[in-house]
């Protein structure tokens, strides 16, 4: 399995088997593209009882979907995560998948743009969630718009797709 270069995405745009909505091309890199953040965010609400972790929970149960004002940040605190999704929607055809990254300058500030789960499975049509959660010392002022996290594309062995619950997820559903 290859990781595909900043040629080889273009490439597999113009075949149709990558669509990136907006695509900017400024934010594609020698092998990967930088995703944006979205104004919509989820934050956990305060919760005094114990949170199963099975297959039927849900985490838009345990949180509030806020937007911030174009221009405004959120806060996110020492300890704290929050959910946010990024404004690119992503396209993989069979034959190919990828990874969800943070970007080493923010991971310096104690930013973990996903905690878990990076891995984006061949067939994926939507917007990606991103786990933030504030590993550093200090508050951090997040801002929509920022090129908070970058997406390497990989060439898988086979056809396989992906549809499971969050296949086709944007920030309507999210």
């Amino acid at each position: 399995m290859a990781v595909l270069g900043k040629e080889a995405i273009l490439q597999a745009m113009e075949q149709g088997s990558i669509t990136i909505t907006p695509f900017d091309p400024a934010r594609l890199g020698p092998a990967s593209l930088d995703l944006t953040l979205a104004r919509t965010f989820r934050v956990f609400r305060k919760v005094h009882q114990v949170i199963e972790v099975r297959e039927h929970t849900d985490y838009r149960q345990l949180t509030e979907k806020i937007q911030v004002p174009q221009g405004e940040h959120i806060l996110i605190m020492p300890g704290e995560t929050v959910l946010g999704i990024t404004q690119e929607r992503l396209r993989l055809g069979p034959g190919l998948c990828g990874w969800l990254e943070g970007r080493s300058r923010f991971a310096r500030l104690g930013l973990m743009v996903h905690i878990s789960a990076p891995f984006m499975g061949p067939g994926i049509d939507s917007q990606q969630v991103l786990e933030m959660s504030n590993f550093g010392p200090a508050p951090l002022a997040v801002y929509a718009g920022t090129a908070i996290c970058q997406f390497v594309f990989q060439k898988l062995q086979g056809s396989e797709s992906y549809a499971g619950c969050f296949a086709g997820q944007t920030e309507d559903s999210f």
